[in-house]
């Protein structure tokens, strides 16, 4: 795919996805609200629509933003709210307490987020606590992000369907909000 004459890497041809739209524009209408403070896409779905953004550390205001990597698909949101209103930040916290595999998961996980990001001292959402989770919506895009992440992937897993069924962002990419 082509913007302003030159190739833009990951859009998938033909997907839904229009190469010419900004994609700060379409996150802002995904998310409902300006993006901040977007560096840039990270992760696409398989229509070509932003999925995970990669996030500044800072705002332009200069405050802390502790989210590297922020899940912006309205689809995979969703699903991580239910997954989150069902019990499920208590529930990953104990699980990977009481799991060598997902405990050594998550400190690597946080460790890399450091390693990422040595602006801020906090790990996978700005945690400072590595042994609790704070937001399944930032393990989730952490593992999209960053492939290789248990933890993460399991987390995925309980929120069921990956993607969306019918490309509902091509909403956002022309101006409307996704439904």
């Amino acid at each position: 795919m082509w913007r302003n004459g030159k190739s833009v890497p990951g859009r998938p041809e033909g997907r839904g996805y229009d190469d010419l739209v900004d994609d700060a524009a379409v996150v802002s209408r995904q998310l409902g609200r300006p993006a901040r403070p977007f560096r840039r896409v990270a992760v696409r779905c398989p229509y070509g629509f932003p999925a995970v953004t990669e996030q500044a550390p800072f705002d332009p205001d200069g405050r802390p933003f502790p989210t590297t990597f922020y899940l912006t698909c309205p689809w995979l949101v969703a699903a991580l709210a239910r997954v989150e209103a069902e019990g499920g930040v208590r529930r990953w916290s104990e699980w990977a307490g009481a799991d060598p595999e997902l405990g050594t998961s998550l400190a690597e996980a946080h460790d890399e987020q450091r390693r990422l990001r040595p602006e801020l001292p906090g790990g996978i959402a700005g945690a400072r606590d590595g042994t609790a989770l704070k937001c399944l919506h930032a393990h989730a895009a952490f593992a999209l992000a960053r492939p290789g992440y248990e933890l993460g992937e399991r987390i995925l897993e309980e929120a069921g369907e990956r993607w969306c069924p019918d490309a509902r962002c091509s909403d956002a990419s022309v101006g409307r909000d996704p439904a």
